[in-house]
């Protein structure tokens, strides 16, 4: 089942009105996951620890995370999964728009496993 971990350009509210609009998912905000000890540091350890704990990591950053990914597949190393999500799709600032769209997703993938998935949230 899908779990989800937002980065922390995400608001906290994304998390809360998921929670509100579907009791049974899982999903953390990464200034609460773990008391906010991986804020700030390497994405190469949100995703490990990510994988670890099986979550999905839901991030903006097309810049940093796709390299990392890439060198990941070609080393044969397994992540959560990520979706990523595009400014102009859905801005970070529309906070109804990205609980639609995550609790869209979480309901059209309940049977899929989301070990090394990649995909684009649309609206």
């Amino acid at each position: 089942m899908l779990k989800f971990l937002l980065d922390e350009h995400i608001s906290p509210a994304v998390a809360e009105g998921l929670r509100r609009r579907q009791k049974t998912m899982s999903v953390y905000c990464l200034s609460e996951w773990e008391n906010g000890c991986f804020l700030g540091i390497a994405d190469e350890l949100i995703l490990q620890e990510a994988a670890a704990q099986k979550l999905t990591l839901v991030t903006y950053d097309k810049r940093t995370i796709p390299p990392l990914l890439k060198m990941w597949a070609e080393a044969n190393y397994a992540h959560g999964g990520v979706i990523f999500v595009d400014e102009k799709t859905i801005p970070s600032s529309d906070i109804g728009g990205l609980i639609h769209a995550l609790h869209r997703i979480f309901q059209e993938s309940l049977k899929w496993s989301w070990t090394n998935r990649i995909c684009f949230l649309r609206r």
